[in-house]
């Protein structure tokens, strides 16, 4: 991490857990364990949690942020959610482009991108998901795909709204399967990213955009992770179900 040029920010996604109510006892289990942070704490929770989400969390350094979100600002899109929509709803951040959106939900690079459209447009910082699979790591395509997604993620975000755009590199082969990128190979993968900023809008604006990384980083590995230069925090899976475990990794992020 470089905290000097850009923001470190540990933020958890839940993915498909936690109800309503289960979500508020285990936000506020986390709130005093995380409350002298030295890093930006961010929970994206199943949108059905929202409202409980944000209830549990006022008046925290926790930031809520959604899973999902719809290109349009409304219309025939059954199951979907607005920009709008979150924004109203008291969250901050969404997460758009992971890779499980893209194997079960039919997310494209171009899908992808309208999603960060508009959640800049209205008001939202993106959390974009890019990574590779491991055959494309074996078949040594782990920078140009990189460099591509991110590219494309970025079509047509200006530097101004670059600012509010976090990059989460996610090796798609690490997340879920216990299996984590070793330090060097997320810090590599990290600075692939920043270097597909830096190729579009140059390098003083690619060092103050924060790069996550995630893929099973969890309270056993993220001070080593968190150490390299690239690496600017955590987009944590299951790992953020437990506060404890969280709480270490935002620790962690304090180093």
């Amino acid at each position: 991490m470089n905290k000097a040029k850009r923001a470190a920010v540990i933020a958890g996604n839940w993915k498909m857990n936690k109800t309503p109510k289960a979500a508020a006892a285990l936000i506020e289990e986390m709130k005093p364990l995380v409350a002298d942070a030295d890093c930006k704490v961010v929970l994206c929770v199943p949108a059905i949690d929202i409202p409980a989400a944000v209830a549990a969390a006022k008046g925290s350094n926790i930031e809520i942020g959604a899973e999902n979100v719809h290109f349009k600002a409304s219309g025939a899109y059954t199951g979907e959610i607005a920009a709008d929509m979150l924004v109203e709803a008291g969250v901050k951040y969404v997460v758009i482009g992971h890779s499980e959106r893209r194997q079960y939900f039919a997310e494209t690079d171009q899908t992808v991108n309208l999603r960060t459209l508009a959640a800049l447009n209205a008001g939202l910082t993106a959390i974009v998901c890019v990574g590779e699979t491991l055959e494309q790591r074996e078949l040594g395509y782990t920078e140009t795909l990189l460099k591509y997604q991110t590219k494309m993620a970025l079509t047509n975000v200006t530097a101004e709204q670059l600012k509010n755009v976090i990059i989460a590199y996610e090796p798609v082969w690490a997340i879920g399967t216990g299996v984590t990128a070793t330090a060097d190979q997320a810090d590599e993968g990290n600075g692939f990213v920043r270097a597909a900023i830096a190729e579009v809008y140059g390098q003083e604006v690619a060092e103050t955009v924060t790069v996550q990384y995630g893929g099973s980083m969890n309270a056993a590995n993220a001070e080593e992770l968190l150490s390299k230069v690239n690496v600017d925090g955590g987009l944590i899976g299951g790992a953020s179900l437990k506060a404890q475990d969280f709480s270490v990794i935002v620790k962690a992020a304090a180093q």
